[in-house]
């Protein structure tokens, strides 16, 4: 009889409590290091204020668990037939389910794993039948904006309407064909939600599929493929508070199924001939696509978080974020010289990501001295959003010069483990930092 889960639980237990978590009612997810403490250029040592959750999220402590349950079975998964081998595989396997149930998508969805957004982007431009157009806004993240070949790239929308009314006009002008529209769920950049619903409509009504970047969407918000009518979901574990190195393709199999395997090699190929050229590949896009020995562990935690945040519901993950960025925001806005970027209405939807640049400052001092004199990590740069970044600085009242091609921004980004007490630690440092002259 083969082994289950049951008998090695790799399921998680969010029931551990401290101060730094969001707080159910029978429950308190916690993140792992929320407690840790820095140094500060004085020598003095302080907790930690970590803005950089858009980034790489924190290790929920759910998800440490879930690892160490499983580590003592741990072994190669597929085909091996030891006990050890036959606990690993039904956790890995089981994690399809389980990413499956997360995303809302329906019950034959393809679940391919991956090593992160980036990955499951190229895997689907991959697996692109030939000829196929994609749309695609410059507002992307890189790994949403680079994989494709005959591309057509769209200028940042003024509005969401605007981005239904361009999509619409590009999949219409499009040569006849397969078509793909590519579009972001939560901008990495601003962290507003896109209207994902009527770009996933007009898609289909051009005869085209929507791709959508959940990266950063899913560690904030719940995503049904089903009720949205989404073709294909690409996210990362180490946004979703599991940063074991795994991420997920989802969504309708057949171009999967049909494409050459993403790697060649063990695991990909169902028979292999003692002459000539001749190899027979699997015909399941999840082993078509997944050659080699996977990332179990990255799998099982990744699959540890989507159960630990769908088991305690979302509105309170929600209110506790909804909270912190008007918090957040709004005390921005009373610093001098700091203004935020944003695409749209400034009372548009948005997940827990701020980005704004600080007059006077280059970005990279601004979170060094963040860093270095109040204990803050925050993300300077442009974010893996070249053009984005760009156009957001040249459309801002201190954006001139920006077209040098060096002008960044500083991103906040938060989730669970985040506080008030970090909140107002930034806007204090802020204000310090814009109200004294550089010396």
């Amino acid at each position: 009889m083969s082994a289950t889960l049951t008998e090695a639980p790799v399921t998680p237990d969010v029931t551990r409590s401290g101060q730094h978590g969001v707080r159910f009612p029978d429950r308190e997810l916690r993140v792992v290091g929320a407690d840790v403490t820095v140094p500060l250029n004085d020598g003095r040592r302080v907790p930690y204020a970590n803005f950089d959750y858009a980034a790489s999220a924190p290790c929920l402590e759910a998800v440490h668990e879930a690892i160490t349950r499983a580590l003592p079975y741990y072994s190669s998964v597929h085909r091996g037939a030891g006990y050890a081998s036959q606990v690993t595989t039904a956790a890995y396997e089981k994690a399809r389910g389980t990413v499956r149930s997360f995303l809302g998508a329906w019950r034959r969805a393809s679940v391919v794993f991956t090593r992160n957004t980036t990955d499951a982007m190229n895997l689907l431009a991959h697996a692109l039948p030939a000829g196929t157009t994609v749309v695609v806004f410059e507002t992307e993240h890189h790994a949403t904006l680079l994989p494709w070949k005959n591309v057509v790239r769209l200028p940042a929308p003024a509005s969401p309407l605007e981005a239904v009314a361009a999509a619409d006009r590009a999949l219409a002008q499009a040569p006849t064909g397969p078509r793909l529209l590519v579009v972001t769920a939560a901008s990495n950049v601003t962290g507003e939600l896109w209207p994902l619903r009527e770009l996933a409509e007009t898609a289909h009504r051009n005869g085209a599929r929507i791709a959508v970047d959940a990266a950063q969407h899913v560690p904030h918000r719940p995503l049904d493929m089903t009720a949205l009518g989404l073709d294909y979901v690409a996210f990362s574990g180490h946004k979703l508070y599991a940063p074991f190195g795994a991420g997920v393709l989802a969504g309708r199999s057949d171009w999967l199924r049909a494409a050459d395997p993403y790697l060649k090699g063990g695991g990909a190929s169902a028979s292999v001939e003692d002459r000539g050229d001749t190899t027979r590949w699997q015909a399941e896009p999840e082993a078509r696509h997944e050659a080699g020995t996977p990332n179990v562990l990255g799998v099982i935690a990744l699959a540890a978080a989507c159960e630990a945040l769908a088991a305690t519901g979302w509105d309170s993950l929600v209110e506790h974020e909804e909270r912190l960025l008007t918090r957040l925001r709004s005390g921005l806005a009373r610093v001098p010289g700091v203004r935020e970027l944003t695409l749209w209405d400034e009372r548009h939807p948005r997940v827990g990501i701020v980005s704004f640049t600080v007059e006077g400052w280059n970005a990279r001092d601004v979170a060094l001295t963040l860093s270095g004199e109040y204990g803050i990590g925050v993300r300077d740069g442009k974010f893996c959003a070249h053009p984005f970044v760009r156009h957001l600085l040249a459309s801002a009242e201190n954006g001139e010069g920006c077209q040098d091609g060096q002008s960044t921004a500083v991103r906040a980004s938060f989730g669970i483990g985040s506080t008030e007490e970090h909140v107002d630690r930034l806007l204090a440092a802020l204000t310090r930092l814009t109200s004294e002259p550089r010396g």
